[in-house]
């Protein structure tokens, strides 16, 4: 990894000396800037490998194939753990991959972004995962790196703190810095983003897919991986499994965030709403119609009726709302609200029949009984407080669970009596 100079410097104003512009204009202004950190597109693509299995350190996003569970390590790579028995789950491999965050499986092929570029991975034997193609630069609105260098070359991948500095004021005669204005740099003020799935059976296909959480930004369906960007979504043909074709590129809107197929649709989350589009021509997404909300983190899960979508405050998403909102999507063209509830900081959410498992962050995890869409806080079936939750899978009564405190697994076949089957617990850093 090496440091951009001035060139993408980013800056943001810490203090201003309010006395004004004097005769003497002493007036100064003091910055506190963050220096980027950054690896170039070789040393990204160099740095795939498979290893042996490591401890979870900071789990992301969780996808469940088969007897398999594959476990994003943020911005790291993947652990693969063979599910078989849900009470002794084996961590049996990790993929090291760069500036992944998203996963999506069909098949034996399991796609990865890998910062800019889509990988495709054969994991048929998963003591031996390889790499098989590799589409490269076709996430260029990656939402978790800044941008690139100049060249596209390199891309910022962490910022480090550097000592306060001042400069004269501008207005009272001074010089503003050269990398203030650097070109792809950020201006006085600016602040810097601190961005760091179906949970229901995608259609039928001719290879098997499995199935992501409510966080996800990819989704399969049928022949085809449909990826999200900052603003865009991204249609990938894999009717080859092994050889995606990039597609095209639909523009959402900025600050989308999720994705969540269901029927011929797609519900696509974004910090100021949800977006409805109709896949029935599955390579070319139609928009539907838009249900706006305050700006705030939102993923999204659907029954045949009802969008349950949760809303969170964080600094990502600007917002200070933290609460449940149901809408009614009998009329794609025209969903409509029908009842929020006040939750504390919700994050992904599952539903599966009328079970619905939302997860509270620092909050622990709640179930409710869904059945009555104007009593769900009534309704409450279980709060466990004692661990921290960001994402569910409710599948086949058997409801995965990861959060900073690990990878739990429950047994729901009874909702009267709910069961913690295992707990595979974060215990070692990623080196």
């Amino acid at each position: 990894m090496k440091r951009i100079g001035n060139f993408v410097a980013l800056v943001y104003l810490l203090g201003i000396f309010l006395g004004g512009c004097t005769d003497d204009c002493d007036s100064r202004l003091y910055y506190t800037y963050l220096e980027p950190v950054y690896m170039t597109t070789q040393e990204i693509r160099e740095a795939f490998e498979f290893r042996e299995p490591l401890e979870l350190s900071f789990p992301g996003k969780i996808y469940l194939f088969g007897d398999y569970l594959f476990v994003n390590e943020v911005g790291k790579g993947i652990h693969i753990i063979n599910n078989t028995d849900k009470r002794n789950p084996v961590n049996i491999g990790f993929v090291n991959i760069p500036g992944n965050y998203d996963m999506a499986v069909k098949g034996n092929i399991l796609y990865a972004d890998n910062y800019i570029d889509l990988l495709a991975l054969d994991i048929s034997n998963t003591n031996d995962v390889r790499l098989v193609k590799r589409l490269e630069g076709v996430f260029n609105d990656h939402y978790h790196y800044e941008f690139l260098d100049q060249n596209q070359e390199a891309v910022v991948v962490a910022y480090e703190e550097t000592d306060t500095v001042w400069y004269d004021n501008p207005e009272c005669g001074g010089v503003m810095p050269q990398f203030l204005r650097a070109e792809g740099g950020f201006v006085l003020g600016g602040a810097m983003n601190d961005s760091a799935v179906p949970t229901s059976a995608p259609p039928p296909s001719a290879s098997p897919t499995g199935i992501g959480g409510s966080m996800a930004r990819f989704a399969i369906v049928n022949d085809i991986l449909y990826t999200i960007g900052s603003y865009n979504l991204g249609v990938f043909d894999i009717t080859s499994t092994s050889d995606p074709v990039f597609g095209n590129n639909v523009e959402i809107g900025w600050n989308i965030e999720t994705i969540f197929p269901y029927e011929n649709n797609l519900f696509i989350g974004a910090q100021n709403g949800m977006y409805i589009y109709d896949i029935s021509e599955p390579s070319a997404p139609e928009f539907m119609s838009t249900f706006a909300h305050v700006n705030s983190c939102d993923p999204v899960v659907v029954n045949e009726d009802y969008a349950f979508v949760t809303l969170r405050s964080g600094t990502e998403c600007e917002g200070f709302t933290n609460q449940l909102d149901v809408i009614d999507i009998s009329n794609l063209y025209n969903p409509f609200l029908i009842k929020t509830y006040p939750m504390k900081n919700p994050h992904g959410l599952g539903l599966d029949g009328n079970a619905l498992f939302i997860c509270e962050g620092e909050w622990g995890l709640k179930i409710f009984n869904a059945s009555d869409v104007n009593a769900i806080t009534s309704n409450q079936i279980k709060h466990y407080t004692e661990m921290h939750s960001y994402d569910v899978i409710p599948f086949n009564d058997n409801l995965i669970m990861i959060g900073r405190d690990g990878l739990y697994q429950y047994d729901y076949s009874s909702l009267e009596n709910i069961q913690l089957l295992s707990h595979l617990q974060i215990t070692n850093e990623i080196q």
